[in-house]
């Protein structure tokens, strides 16, 4: 498992989250709520792992709805910085099939 991701996961159980605006929007657009991305952070299943991008290291990871349906979520930790866990964007089914 991607180690960026552990840290995520242990901040999002240590409730040290942020999610931002551009998060808080994509998830309103697809009707996700972020106490279900929350509640999934356990047994999601890391896509993609960035852990040299310039604004801080980050993680692609596939995730789920309340109602099984997949959703993609970006996961992130600030540059120079060991917190907290960001949800910088997220997209539901919808936006996967066009």
């Amino acid at each position: 498992m991607s180690q960026i991701f552990e840290q995520i996961r242990e901040l999002v159980a240590n409730k040290d989250v942020r999610i931002s605006a551009h998060g808080y929007d994509e998830l309103a657009a697809d009707g996700i709520l972020i106490r279900e991305i929350l509640a999934s952070v356990a047994d999601a299943v890391v896509v993609e792992d960035y852990p040299g991008y310039p604004k801080g290291p980050y993680v692609l990871v596939l995730q789920w709805d309340a109602h099984g349906k997949p959703v993609h979520v970006v996961w992130g930790i600030p540059k120079r910085a060991s917190s907290p866990a960001v949800v910088v964007t997220a997209f539901g089914q919808t936006q996967l099939n066009g």
